[in-house]
């Protein structure tokens, strides 16, 4: 194990993660107003309390708030947080009106919300194209080179020279896709399907489970299946026009593992435990930096990645709420009741809230802190 990063590292290294990202984000929501014709009010990194800023020659107020935990765009005419316009908005003159948030057409309104998520998934994607063209693509051939005694592997048909072809419902072309999959399953029953000798068959496991303590200390539950790969590696140089499209492979792969693992909370197979929040953002964050500047890079396009996801689900206050409504208001041609969308955001406010305290309650734990309290008492 090596030593833990220091507190002055871990801030640094989570404000130089999240700072950028919620800047890009919200740069996403600005750009695609302006292109629209609708004026910027205020650009916010943080909440709460500015600590500085500056007004500029469109009048914008560009501020950095005290509560470096997101950010804001508030356009002209955006009322309040269900975007209705009040009785101030129609008394605006025509002009002015006309650079509000709320006289654009709805497919506008969607384009300028869908803008924050989709600039934070083409930055991840430029990072990882980055990476790509850096370091290559490894393609490992998905055949059994040995299955380990003892292990999940071993209750199956599977022996060496096998090539697995699918696991779940998912096809297999990589060795890297039989660990994706496993990794996230651990207990769960699975059917492999496999070729040998030119004839298909298929048998089953049950994925075995893993405690792993990394350099940190930090524990994780993963699944093991127990193959080994034959050892042929395939080492292939990209270049620069291939390099997008396996960053959006990867991009996919990394938000499809993402939506699997959100369901196995919903479900129950996975603790809500293992959710984490800022804190665990910045713990991770300090932990790849002191890894170097390639680990601490490719965190914060995972990080990128994340926080757009998350803002595309379709919860009152993020942005896949808004585009719920605005969904509503093309197909119904006409937005939801102002009440209803009220008691919607009211009702996401409070569950954001809930969960933040919840994340962070978890995060302190894992940090040892309710043990220590538990010992101090005695």
């Amino acid at each position: 194990m090596i030593e833990t990063p220091g507190l002055l590292l871990t801030i640094l290294a989570f404000v130089l993660a999240l700072g950028p990202l919620v800047f890009v984000h919200e740069m996403g929501h600005y750009l695609a107003g302006r292109w629209f014709g609708v004026k910027a009010e205020t650009f916010s990194i943080g909440f709460g309390r500015e600590i500085f800023g500056f007004t500029d020659r469109r009048d914008t107020r560009w501020k950095v708030g005290w509560l470096p935990l997101g950010g804001y765009v508030k356009f002209a005419g955006d009322m309040n947080p269900a975007s209705q316009a009040d009785a101030a908005w129609l008394s605006l003159p025509p002009e002015e009106r006309a650079r509000t948030f709320q006289a654009k057409p709805v497919w506008q309104r969607a384009i300028i919300v869908a803008a924050g998520p989709a600039i934070n998934f083409f930055a991840a994607i430029l990072i990882l194209a980055g990476f790509a063209y850096a370091y290559g693509e490894v393609v490992i051939p998905p055949v059994v080179g040995q299955v380990m005694p003892g292990s999940a592997a071993a209750t199956t048909t599977l022996r060496a020279g096998d090539r697995v072809t699918a696991i779940g419902d998912r096809n297999v072309t990589d060795f890297a896709d039989i660990a994706r999959y496993v990794q996230i399953r651990a207990g769960e029953r699975v059917t492999i399907t496999a070729e040998r000798g030119g004839r298909r068959f298929t048998t089953d496991a049950v994925i075995g489970t893993e405690q792993q303590r990394d350099r940190f200390g930090n524990v994780y539950r993963i699944g093991r299946l127990g193959l080994r790969g034959s050892g042929e590696v395939d080492l292939r140089p990209v270049g620069l026009l291939r390099a997008p499209v396996v960053a959006v492979q990867r991009t996919g792969e990394i938000v499809r593992m993402m939506v699997e693992t959100l369901g196995q909370v919903i479900s129950g197979r996975r603790s809500v435990k293992e959710l984490g929040g800022p804190v665990s953002i910045a713990k991770v964050s300090g932990e790849q930096m002191s890894l170097g500047v390639d680990a601490f890079v490719f965190f914060v396009a995972l990080v990128s990645i994340n926080l757009g996801f998350i803002n595309l689900l379709p919860v009152p206050m993020l942005d896949g709420g808004h585009l719920l409504f605005y969904a509503i208001e093309a197909v119904r041609r006409r937005p939801l009741e102002p009440a209803a969308q009220e008691w919607a955001f009211r009702g996401g406010l409070i569950a954001i809230l809930a969960l933040m305290l919840f994340v962070t309650f978890n995060d302190l734990g894992n940090l040892g802190l309710w043990r220590n309290i538990a010992g101090l008492i005695g």
